[in-house]
């Protein structure tokens, strides 16, 4: 297997991203948090931002950033994971249909509202002819697209891989996930939310990307180890397939230093990062982020942002602690998530 470094980050979600550096975070009120603006015209054209929805937004920005930072002009590869893709041009186009009365309709809002759309933005702007794939697998959509960003670093023509997570909310569609208990039904400051006793989370909106590289570099961030996916998985196992996954390579428990948790004030599924916090994980620093940001299919991408941050930097903010152990050197950081009780994704890095 050959080494992939993550050689260039880039990051939008409902906190600005001075967060690490400054410890200001923004609190909200409601049980749906959309990304904080950015200034997107310095990356986009203006002309082209007007067609764009907000996913593929967020997506082009952060993709164009990550390579700028890692000094990638065209990475050979463009790689996406999103749960529910271009929301907006979807909830747009229904919308346009129950308005025409299901009478002749522009494609362009149902043409742009398919899942591969972000990926397809980034190739065009681009100019990218390389391998192009989008994975839509729910809460493990970005595992998937990681998994896949290693998998092309085995091929020797393939220097540079470009993968991201990214997911947007919708004026309508998202709060459908009320009627299922997905969203808490009462409003909750988002500071509050991991002490939560009720169930549901709160949904967010987010894109993190990243350019990954079989080649260190002097400003490199960490090297991503491994990446995993677990369908289903019960409580009383999850020890063992992390320690499976760990022994997979060459690392054991005792070398973690930080596990960075999903618990996302979920009072149903809230135990699986319990059991590991109560048990092989109870001496090492615990770190949760869903309290910030939120929730949703490709959420995992930001964890693998501030965990890539913490190596580089060798700091952890109190604001992203869950207890009061430090950690001066990590060098091991693993990355565990999970939502609703399935899909679980496993992320292990190691510093340089």
């Amino acid at each position: 297997m050959h080494r992939a470094y993550i050689n260039g980050i880039s990051s939008i979600s409902p906190q600005y991203e001075n967060i690490f550096e400054d410890g200001n975070l923004t609190e909200y009120e409601e049980n749906i948090m959309p990304a904080i603006e950015v200034d997107y015209k310095s990356q986009i054209k203006p002309m082209m931002l007007r067609r764009m929805s907000k996913a593929v937004k967020m997506g082009l920005f952060c993709s164009k950033k990550a390579l700028l930072e890692a000094g990638v002009e065209l990475p050979d590869a463009i790689i996406v994971g999103t749960g529910q893709g271009c929301l907006q041009d979807t909830e747009k186009f229904m919308m346009n249909m129950l308005d025409s009365e299901e009478g002749l309709l522009s494609p362009t809002s149902f043409i742009q509202s398919t899942h591969n759309t972000v990926a397809g933005q980034i190739a065009l702007d681009l100019k990218c002819k390389g391998y192009n794939m989008t994975f839509t697998q729910n809460a493990v959509s970005f595992e998937s697209a990681l998994i896949d960003g290693l998998l092309q670093l085995e091929d020797e023509n393939i220097k540079h891989v470009l993968v991201g997570g990214v997911d947007e909310i919708s004026n309508k569609f998202t709060g459908f996930q009320r009627l299922d208990a997905q969203i808490k039904t009462e409003n909750i400051n988002n500071l509050e939310l991991l002490s939560s006793e009720t169930s549901g989370t709160i949904i967010s909106e987010s894109a993190a990307f990243f350019s990954l590289s079989s080649e260190i570099t002097d400003n490199s961030y960490c090297e991503l180890k491994d990446a995993a996916i677990l369908n289903s998985l019960e409580v009383s196992n999850i020890t063992q397939e992390i320690d499976r996954f760990l022994k997979r390579n060459n690392t054991s428990v005792s070398e973690i230093d930080v596990v960075v948790l999903g618990n996302n004030g979920d009072a149903r599924f809230d135990h699986y990062y319990k059991e590991l916090q109560d048990s092989i994980f109870s001496d090492k620093c615990h770190v949760a982020y869903k309290h910030l940001i939120g929730e949703n299919n490709s959420v995992s991408s930001y964890a693998l942002i501030l965990a890539s941050r913490i190596l580089k930097e060798k700091k952890i903010s109190d604001i992203f602690k869950l207890n009061t152990l430090n950690c001066a050197n990590p060098r091991n950081i693993l990355i565990y998530n999970q939502y609703l009780g399935k899909n679980h994704g496993l992320i292990l890095l190691q510093s340089l």
